[in-house]
Protein backbone atom coordinates (compact mmCIF):
# COMPACT_ATOMS: atom_id res chain seq x y z
CA UNK A 1 0.00 0.00 0.00
CA UNK A 2 1.07 3.36 -0.77
CA UNK A 3 -0.38 6.70 0.30
CA UNK A 4 0.56 9.72 -2.28
CA UNK A 5 -0.58 13.42 -1.29
CA UNK A 6 -2.93 15.61 -3.91
CA UNK A 7 -1.22 19.45 -3.82
CA UNK A 8 1.36 21.57 -4.69
CA UNK A 9 1.97 23.07 -1.09
CA UNK A 10 5.53 22.27 -0.45
CA UNK A 11 5.14 23.47 3.39
CA UNK A 12 2.56 20.99 3.80
CA UNK A 13 4.39 18.66 1.72
CA UNK A 14 7.47 18.98 3.99
CA UNK A 15 5.47 18.35 7.51
CA UNK A 16 3.64 15.13 6.34
CA UNK A 17 6.77 13.36 3.98
CA UNK A 18 9.43 13.41 7.36
CA UNK A 19 6.81 11.44 8.97
CA UNK A 20 7.82 8.78 6.94
CA UNK A 21 4.32 7.74 5.75
CA UNK A 22 3.92 9.39 2.42
CA UNK A 23 5.33 7.74 -0.87
CA UNK A 24 4.71 10.29 -3.31
CA UNK A 25 2.73 13.62 -4.78
CA UNK A 26 0.37 14.10 -7.47
CA UNK A 27 -0.44 17.63 -8.88
CA UNK A 28 -2.45 18.96 -11.57
CA UNK A 29 -2.98 22.34 -12.91
CA UNK A 30 -5.63 23.32 -10.59
CA UNK A 31 -3.40 22.51 -7.46
CA UNK A 32 -0.25 24.51 -9.26
CA UNK A 33 -2.46 27.47 -9.90
CA UNK A 34 -3.67 27.55 -5.86
CA UNK A 35 -0.18 27.32 -4.84
CA UNK A 36 0.52 30.62 -6.61
CA UNK A 37 4.23 29.32 -7.74
CA UNK A 38 5.36 28.14 -11.05
CA UNK A 39 5.47 24.12 -11.62
CA UNK A 40 8.99 23.67 -12.43
CA UNK A 41 9.75 25.44 -8.95
CA UNK A 42 7.15 23.52 -7.53
CA UNK A 43 8.83 20.23 -8.60
CA UNK A 44 12.27 21.56 -7.94
CA UNK A 45 11.28 22.03 -4.38
CA UNK A 46 9.75 18.62 -3.74
CA UNK A 47 12.32 17.24 -5.89
CA UNK A 48 15.01 18.73 -3.11
CA UNK A 49 12.80 16.76 -0.17
CA UNK A 50 13.67 13.82 -1.38
CA UNK A 51 10.01 12.53 -2.99
CA UNK A 52 10.44 10.17 -5.08
CA UNK A 53 7.69 9.91 -7.00
CA UNK A 54 5.97 13.37 -8.33
CA UNK A 55 2.90 13.06 -11.09
CA UNK A 56 3.56 16.43 -13.55
CA UNK A 57 0.97 16.63 -15.69
CA UNK A 58 1.19 17.91 -19.32
CA UNK A 59 -1.36 19.50 -20.65
CA UNK A 60 -0.42 20.71 -24.50
CA UNK A 61 -2.76 20.70 -27.50
CA UNK A 62 -0.56 18.29 -29.50
CA UNK A 63 1.01 14.51 -28.98
CA UNK A 64 4.32 16.71 -30.62
CA UNK A 65 3.74 18.98 -27.57
CA UNK A 66 3.03 16.88 -25.05
CA UNK A 67 5.58 14.81 -26.11
CA UNK A 68 8.05 17.70 -25.59
CA UNK A 69 7.00 18.78 -22.86
CA UNK A 70 7.39 15.65 -20.95
CA UNK A 71 10.68 14.95 -22.36
CA UNK A 72 11.69 18.89 -21.01
CA UNK A 73 10.06 17.28 -17.37
CA UNK A 74 12.19 14.21 -17.13
CA UNK A 75 15.57 15.80 -18.20
CA UNK A 76 15.01 18.91 -15.28
CA UNK A 77 13.69 16.28 -12.62
CA UNK A 78 14.95 12.11 -13.43
CA UNK A 79 13.87 9.18 -12.04
CA UNK A 80 11.11 11.60 -9.43
CA UNK A 81 9.38 12.80 -12.67
CA UNK A 82 6.19 10.90 -13.10
CA UNK A 83 4.09 12.40 -16.30
CA UNK A 84 0.24 12.64 -16.32
CA UNK A 85 -1.92 12.81 -18.82
CA UNK A 86 -5.31 12.50 -19.63
CA UNK A 87 -7.24 9.40 -20.60
CA UNK A 88 -7.71 10.84 -24.40
CA UNK A 89 -6.63 9.53 -27.64
CA UNK A 90 -4.12 12.05 -27.74
CA UNK A 91 -2.72 11.12 -23.93
CA UNK A 92 -2.88 7.66 -24.52
CA UNK A 93 -0.60 8.04 -27.79
CA UNK A 94 1.73 10.15 -25.48
CA UNK A 95 1.73 7.10 -22.84
CA UNK A 96 2.80 4.75 -25.23
CA UNK A 97 5.28 6.72 -26.45
CA UNK A 98 6.98 7.68 -22.83
CA UNK A 99 6.54 3.66 -22.09
CA UNK A 100 8.20 2.36 -24.71
CA UNK A 101 11.06 5.32 -23.39
CA UNK A 102 10.88 3.46 -20.15
CA UNK A 103 8.98 6.74 -18.56
CA UNK A 104 6.80 6.27 -15.55
CA UNK A 105 3.49 7.70 -16.98
CA UNK A 106 0.39 8.41 -14.69
CA UNK A 107 -2.99 8.32 -16.64
CA UNK A 108 -5.70 10.50 -15.07
CA UNK A 109 -8.91 11.29 -15.56
CA UNK A 110 -10.13 7.73 -15.36
CA UNK A 111 -14.27 6.97 -15.42
CA UNK A 112 -14.73 3.96 -16.41
CA UNK A 113 -13.26 0.29 -16.78
CA UNK A 114 -12.79 0.79 -20.45
CA UNK A 115 -10.41 3.73 -20.44
CA UNK A 116 -8.45 2.19 -17.97
CA UNK A 117 -8.26 -1.08 -19.79
CA UNK A 118 -7.12 1.09 -22.88
CA UNK A 119 -4.61 3.02 -20.44
CA UNK A 120 -3.10 -0.23 -19.20
CA UNK A 121 -2.92 -1.45 -23.43
CA UNK A 122 -0.99 1.84 -23.76
CA UNK A 123 1.78 0.98 -21.09
CA UNK A 124 0.45 3.10 -18.13
CA UNK A 125 2.33 2.51 -14.90
CA UNK A 126 -0.66 4.28 -13.23
CA UNK A 127 -4.32 4.69 -14.16
CA UNK A 128 -6.28 7.14 -11.76
CA UNK A 129 -9.77 6.91 -11.36
CA UNK A 130 -11.69 9.66 -9.98
CA UNK A 131 -13.63 8.29 -6.83
CA UNK A 132 -15.27 11.40 -5.59
CA UNK A 133 -15.76 12.81 -9.15
CA UNK A 134 -17.58 9.47 -10.23
CA UNK A 135 -19.86 9.42 -6.77
CA UNK A 136 -20.50 12.74 -7.51
CA UNK A 137 -22.25 11.41 -11.32
CA UNK A 138 -24.41 8.90 -9.04
CA UNK A 139 -22.50 5.88 -9.63
CA UNK A 140 -19.94 4.46 -7.23
CA UNK A 141 -16.82 5.69 -7.32
CA UNK A 142 -15.30 3.26 -5.26
CA UNK A 143 -17.10 0.36 -7.29
CA UNK A 144 -14.69 1.50 -10.18
CA UNK A 145 -11.74 0.94 -8.43
CA UNK A 146 -12.92 -2.32 -7.65
CA UNK A 147 -13.42 -3.08 -10.98
CA UNK A 148 -10.77 -1.91 -12.71
CA UNK A 149 -8.29 -3.72 -9.92
CA UNK A 150 -10.08 -7.07 -10.81
CA UNK A 151 -10.08 -6.98 -14.67
CA UNK A 152 -5.83 -6.06 -13.66
CA UNK A 153 -5.87 -8.78 -11.40
CA UNK A 154 -7.50 -11.43 -13.58
CA UNK A 155 -5.12 -10.68 -16.88
CA UNK A 156 -2.09 -9.87 -14.31
CA UNK A 157 -1.69 -6.15 -15.93
CA UNK A 158 1.32 -4.54 -14.04
CA UNK A 159 -0.50 -1.10 -14.14
CA UNK A 160 -1.23 0.11 -10.65
CA UNK A 161 -4.57 1.76 -9.57
CA UNK A 162 -4.07 4.82 -8.37
CA UNK A 163 -7.13 6.01 -6.60
CA UNK A 164 -7.87 9.72 -6.98
CA UNK A 165 -9.94 11.71 -5.61
CA UNK A 166 -10.88 10.43 -2.62
CA UNK A 167 -12.43 12.96 -0.08
CA UNK A 168 -12.60 11.25 2.92
CA UNK A 169 -11.10 8.56 5.19
CA UNK A 170 -13.90 5.78 4.83
CA UNK A 171 -12.82 6.26 1.33
CA UNK A 172 -8.81 5.47 2.00
CA UNK A 173 -9.76 2.21 3.42
CA UNK A 174 -12.24 1.33 1.17
CA UNK A 175 -9.65 1.85 -1.91
CA UNK A 176 -7.53 -0.28 -0.32
CA UNK A 177 -9.65 -2.95 -0.01
CA UNK A 178 -11.26 -2.98 -2.67
CA UNK A 179 -8.02 -3.48 -5.00
CA UNK A 180 -5.81 -0.02 -5.05
CA UNK A 181 -2.08 -0.07 -4.96
CA UNK A 182 -1.81 3.37 -4.31
CA UNK A 183 -4.11 6.34 -3.34
CA UNK A 184 -4.15 10.01 -2.95
CA UNK A 185 -5.16 12.60 -1.00
CA UNK A 186 -5.28 16.10 0.14
CA UNK A 187 -3.72 16.77 3.05
CA UNK A 188 -6.63 17.38 5.12
CA UNK A 189 -7.70 13.67 4.62
CA UNK A 190 -4.76 11.86 5.22
CA UNK A 191 -4.44 14.38 8.63
CA UNK A 192 -7.95 12.97 9.36
CA UNK A 193 -6.27 9.46 9.44
CA UNK A 194 -4.72 9.66 12.45
CA UNK A 195 -8.13 10.76 14.32
CA UNK A 196 -10.68 8.57 15.78
CA UNK A 197 -12.77 9.45 18.73
CA UNK A 198 -11.53 6.50 20.50
CA UNK A 199 -8.26 6.91 20.50
CA UNK A 200 -8.51 10.35 21.66
CA UNK A 201 -11.29 9.24 24.59
CA UNK A 202 -8.28 6.10 25.39
CA UNK A 203 -5.30 8.96 25.71
CA UNK A 204 -7.60 10.96 28.27
CA UNK A 205 -7.97 8.36 30.19
CA UNK A 206 -4.44 6.77 30.29
CA UNK A 207 -3.05 10.71 30.62
CA UNK A 208 -5.42 10.78 33.71
CA UNK A 209 -4.38 7.52 35.64
CA UNK A 210 -0.36 8.47 34.79
CA UNK A 211 -1.19 11.81 36.56
CA UNK A 212 -2.16 9.36 39.67
CA UNK A 213 0.60 6.77 39.23
CA UNK A 214 3.03 9.97 39.43
CA UNK A 215 1.65 10.52 42.49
Amino acid sequence: MQIFLDTADCQEIQKHYSTGLIDGVTTNPSLILKSHRKPDDVYAELKAMGIPDISMEVVEHTVIDMLREAHRLVELFGECTTIKVPCTPDGLMVCNQLAKENIRVNVTLIFSQAQAILAAKAGAAYVSPFVGRVDDNSFGGLCLVKDIAKVFREHMVRTQVLAASLRGVRDVGRAFEYGADIVTMPTGVFEKMYKHILTDKGLELFSRDWEQVKH
